[in-house]
């Protein structure tokens, strides 16, 4: 798997020239131009740490196998997963919204809806992501306050109150709690009589990067894991259109990591997941069609675009190499992608707007298949009407005006984007193989290593945004002594918290307590059964009524929480 340079793609004679006359062209017309004006760099690296050099040529190709560049819809899917991509459809246009109640947020939904969105995504509040109901003492003024609360199956009814589940793909941004989320799902759209089959859209769930990055996990990480796996197996049997995770470089990138290092660290969950899934003897072609991932786009135009480039790359490699998958759609990455939160200011926050639509541009001729444009105003608070129908309007105007969208990976073949493309797949087997010799992803996570590689970098980001050498406008280049005007943010409704916690309440008053009670019981003993699949039961529980709180607070008695060891 590693050994990628096996051949060249252009004769030695062709790479000769081309290199003789590089040479020539760097003793005269460079060196003649530097006596009259230096540049303004001795060394040019992209955001990740890659050296750039001036210039970029077919010599530098010289050692990527042409069939590792290939054809769109043909392994490896250096150039995309399908063969037509945007000429038969656009990428989904999934603007993620959650806030208040479920009431709240559906109208927010209809409201993107409203405006040409293709797909829902969902966020939830701080309460709900870390199993909390809402009227617990440690939910006091989280109440949908950074996402929507949802604790009981009625709160999943109203937030898709009046939207086809059959019809619109549905994303749920959520974690430790994500397949409590997807068996309120489940019973809901069993409830209304859908065939679920027909559902599409996707749990996050991708529990091992909450260890590395995020931060938000309940119970220690074998369980966590264990609770991935039958999402999957469970998806894979039931819903054959549903991707039942998101596995998430996003937020590794966005607590501080490399490019390089959300690319690797990813795929080195991705690992652990499929090995454990292959346990339970289920083959790999019988889910990996439905795994699914989600990416940020940062600042570093060409960098992003080879970074998705090599993601596919390493991925069918490794589903095919390490994993013997033999059905094509087992080896075709489909990532869903966001701009990048972290890189949005305050100060010129409409510098903001600019921003996103040069990421969203990298994400699309990166070849993503959906995508989430940050509002301009994300820096103060959860985006307004106006902020969010601007970042659709962004990907509107790169889908329907700039023509981006007619020609598949038309970057391919750039000397740079390909010599990049090479570069990442090269490090990132190289990260991948260090995991492996250094004992694996999950005894690393405990270790710390992945929090400190994520820590160092965003160490090393801070000092160069503070010296002026990663420039930011508005904060360290270009700063405007007048105050930005005042800005109109989402205000948080003061009745949110009462209104959801009187629903809770109600749920739980109208609930046979005595089937509830047995569901607990059994809940029990499917945990302290590692064979078995938790989601069944999990369907039965918040069909009877079940809160979110419940359910956590039952298996942190069976298999206890985490507490992470501080990496300084």
């Amino acid at each position: 798997m590693n050994e990628i340079f096996n051949h060249s793609s252009f004769s030695q004679d062709v790479i000769d020239k081309v290199r003789a006359e590089e040479k020539d062209w760097e003793a005269n017309e460079v060196a003649q131009f530097l006596r009259k004006q230096a540049e303004r760099k001795e060394q040019f690296f992209t955001l990740g740490d890659f050296p750039v050099k001036r210039t970029y040529t077919a010599a530098d190709l010289a050692e990527t196998p042409l069939e590792d560049i290939g054809l769109p819809g043909r392994y490896p899917f250096t150039r995309g997963p399908y063969p037509t991509m945007y000429r038969s459809r656009p990428w989904t246009m999934r603007q993620i919204a959650g806030f208040g109640t479920g009431e709240d947020t559906n109208k927010r939904f209809k409201y993107l809806i409203a405006q040409g969105q293709t797909g829902i995504s969902t966020d939830f509040d701080m309460p709900t992501l870390m199993g909390y109901d809402s009227d617990h003492r440690m939910s006091e003024g989280e109440v949908g306050r950074e996402g929507v609360a949802i604790d009981t199956l009625a709160d999943m009814e109203a937030l898709f109150d009046g939207i086809d589940l059959e019809k619109i793909s549905v994303s749920m941004t959520i974690n430790p709690s994500a397949w409590i989320l997807l068996a309120m799902y489940i019973v809901l759209a069993q409830k209304r009589g859908y065939d679920l089959d027909k559902l599409s859209g996707t749990i996050q769930a991708d529990i091992l990067k909450e260890y590395m990055a995020q931060k938000e996990y309940i119970f220690p990480v074998e369980p966590s894991v264990r609770i991935v796996r039958d999402c999957i197996t469970y998806c894979a049997r039931n819903m054959k259109r549903y991707n039942p995770i998101n596995i998430s470089g996003y937020h590794i990138s966005e607590a501080g990591s490399s490019p390089l290092h959300e690319a690797a660290f990813t795929l080195a969950n991705l690992i652990v997941y499929v090995e454990e899934v292959m346990k339970t003897g289920m083959a790999v072609d019988d889910f990996a069609p439905r795994l699914a991932f989600f990416f940020v786009c940062q600042a570093d135009f060409f960098e992003e675009v080879a970074k998705f480039r090599a993601l596919r790359r390493c991925y069918a490699k490794i589903m095919k190499e390490r994993f013997g998958a033999k059905n094509p759609e087992s080896m075709r990455l489909r990532f869903h992608c966001q701009t990048a939160a972290a890189s949005l200011t305050k100060p010129q926050y409409m510098v903001n707007v600019v921003r996103t639509s040069m990421q969203a541009l990298a994400a699309v001729l990166g070849g993503c298949q959906s995508l989430h444009t940050n509002g301009y105003d994300e820096a103060f608070a959860i985006p307004t009407e106006d902020a969010m129908r601007m970042a659709l309007r962004t990907q509107q105007v790169i889908a329907e005006e700039t023509n981006v969208t007619q020609v598949i990976d038309p970057l391919g073949g750039s000397y740079y984007v390909e010599t990049l493309t090479t570069d990442y797949e090269k490090r990132i087997f190289e990260i991948l193989a260090e995991v492996e010799s250094n004992g694996g992803t999950l005894k690393l996570i405990r270790d710390g290593w992945f929090q400190k590689n994520i820590a160092d970098f965003a160490y090393e980001t801070a000092l160069r945004k503070q010296s002026g050498d990663k420039p930011v406008i508005g904060v360290n280049r270009f700063v405007d002594d007048q105050e930005d005007p005042k800005i109109h943010t989402h205000p948080y409704d003061q009745t949110t918290a009462e209104r959801q916690v009187a629903r809770t309440q109600r749920v739980r008053r109208e609930r046979d307590p005595d089937k509830h009670e047995a569901l607990i019981k059994k809940l029990v003993a499917t945990a302290l059964d590692p064979k078995e699949n938790i989601m069944p039961v999990t369907i039965e529980l918040v069909a009877n009524g079940a809160t979110m709180g419940d359910i956590v607070e039952t298996l942190k008695d069976v298999w206890g929480t985490f507490r992470e060891t501080p990496v300084y």
